[in-house]
């Protein structure tokens, strides 16, 4: 069986050779692209539907179909501190703005955590005159801590 690691560079690789972009992959899923791509590279387990779908989409064998529906080790970046550019951004924004994003968490809901477990997010490209911005949607159930 393929590794989870090893099915998303099979991912990668038949999306480059078949000209795809990760919102027709989502489609063929039927999931949101968000979603399918946190999925196809390794830190989602699919239905075996969603899975059976993805691999059929791709032209990948059963043994990407069964990584696709194992169970995920999540997180595991390739270092402690990011080397991407992208991926450190956000390790940027966490360490500027991640004080502040608490305190304006804790004050507009209270004692208790944004969840990454009960989540959504979007990324989407806005046009603007000044260049066009990225805008990043974090969508987290608020989770009290209970004492």
């Amino acid at each position: 069986m393929l590794t989870k690691q090893q099915a998303a560079e099979a991912v990668r690789r038949a999306k480059a050779e078949l000209g795809l972009s990760w919102a027709q992959i989502a489609e063929a899923v039927g999931r949101p692209v968000a979603w399918t791509t946190s999925a196809l590279l390794g830190q989602q387990p699919m239905s075996a539907d969603e899975a059976n779908a993805a691999a059929a989409f791709l032209d990948l064998r059963k043994d990407a179909v069964m990584a696709f529906m194992a169970e995920p080790t999540r997180g595991g970046l390739d270092s402690a501190v990011p080397v991407d550019p992208t991926v450190y951004r956000f390790y940027e924004i966490v360490q500027v703005y991640g004080p502040t994003i608490k305190e304006l968490i804790h004050e507009e809901c209270g004692d208790g955590i944004m969840s990454a477990i009960n989540f959504r997010f979007d990324v989407r490209r806005v046009p603007d005159p000044d260049g066009d911005r990225v805008v990043v949607t974090l969508d987290g159930k608020f989770l009290p801590y209970q004492w």
